[in-house]
């Protein structure tokens, strides 16, 4: 049986470490920094066979090097970019990850916006979504653009409604302050709010989080809905027509006044 748990790094980052259950075999997701994860092997007498990378942001990379290092078999996967250092498995859409230590295959996503490249990895029930989607929110427009980023947040919210959503940071308070934003009168996203607040006052991770939970409460993915329709319409201070003018309508008004 698959085990999925968070490894806490840098101040709001979560590399996620994947096991069986029966293994002492283990896979990473996105290792910006070695030291959490060489400590949390350790401690679990595990060893270290894969990583799989969603983008080249340095916190999501920082530690692939030094793992290698650590572990000279260890197999690295991650879209092809030359911005990417340590790869040994270049991958792209459709592609299937295939990792003999654990039960588990991944399918490619590119879900670019982000960053151009970026990708997910998608198995049973679980989607690793790196900065793509966030639990409550999306990830900022670097190099990619906000057209690209709509469309692969449209096609996260066509995954089945139980799919977990694992992203790598723990942003979720502050994304439900923008959702009330959008949607002051959402019952939905004052409950999470609260629950979240919880979970945090416990020091408990709000993540990973329910795609249906997801498309409930999280704005970058309601562009369709009328109350979120009509706050992006009301801050761009035009008619929107497309979801992707609706999405970036809200993008630019929470890099605005938000990050």
């Amino acid at each position: 049986m698959l085990e999925i748990s968070p490894i806490p790094a840098f101040e709001d980052n979560y590399i996620w470490l994947l096991r069986d259950s029966d293994s002492t075999q283990a896979v990473v997701v996105d290792p910006g920094d070695e030291e959490p994860v060489l400590a949390a092997l350790e401690a679990q007498g595990l060893e270290l066979s894969a990583v799989l990378v969603t983008h080249h942001h340095y916190d999501h990379i920082g530690g692939v090097e030094a793992l290698r290092v650590a572990f000279p078999e260890v197999r690295v996967f991650g879209p092809e970019d030359r911005r990417i250092r340590g790869l040994t498995h270049m991958v792209r859409e459709g592609d299937t990850v295939r990792l003999p230590d654990l039960s588990e295959r991944f399918r490619v996503l590119e879900i670019p916006g982000h960053t151009s490249t970026h990708i997910a990895y998608l198995g049973t029930g679980a989607l690793f979504c790196g900065d793509t989607l966030f639990a409550a929110g999306c990830g900022r427009v670097f190099d990619g653009t906000f057209e690209q980023l709509a469309a692969s947040l449209e096609r996260i919210a066509a995954l089945p409604v139980e799919t977990l959503c694992y992203c790598a940071h723990e942003y979720t308070l502050a994304n439900l302050g923008f959702a009330g934003w959008v949607e002051p009168e959402s019952t939905a996203v004052a409950r999470r709010k609260q629950t979240v607040s919880d979970l945090r006052a416990l020091d408990q991770p709000s993540v990973p989080s329910q795609l249906s939970e997801e498309l409930a409460t999280n704005p970058f993915l309601r562009a369709g809905i009328p109350t979120v329709k009509a706050a992006a319409e009301a801050i761009a201070g035009k008619s929107l027509i497309t979801g992707a003018e609706v999405f970036t309508a809200l993008r630019r008004w929470k890099d605005e006044r938000c990050d």
